[in-house]
């Protein structure tokens, strides 16, 4: 189950890669025994060098999904939680106008799902 450890929303001409390292950080101050980060390949070189800059620890970079490979199992905890998330009407639009509250509905969406399936 792909528990969020931070959240943060930014404007859509801000590349994930270069972002990335701001939910990074909170959740490396948040629970400093974080060992390793995931990733996709698109966080390949800007995003590894900026956790290796700034945080000190390596990132697990899942490889591309080949036809004959099928689907990795750490890559779909990611796409699973995005799943779920955009089952809340809130979030299967741009509907927020703040980041703030793009990132409370956000959470609000990952405890719902939490308790329900507890």
């Amino acid at each position: 189950m792909g528990n969020l450890l931070a959240v943060i929303v930014h404007a859509a001409n801000i590349h994930d890669t270069i972002a990335g390292i701001n939910p990074a950080i909170v959740a490396f101050d948040k629970y400093p025994l974080i060992q390793k980060f995931g990733g996709d390949c698109g966080y390949r070189k800007t995003f590894i060098e900026n956790v290796a800059d700034k945080l000190g620890i390596d990132v697990d970079i899942s490889p591309k999904i080949a036809l004959q490979d099928g689907i990795s199992p750490k890559r779909w905890i990611v796409e699973r939680t995005f799943a779920w998330a955009n089952n809340f009407r809130r979030l299967s639009k741009d509907y927020e106008i703040s980041t703030s509250s793009a990132e409370n509905m956000f959470m609000l969406s990952h405890i719902s799902t939490l308790l329900r399936r507890f």
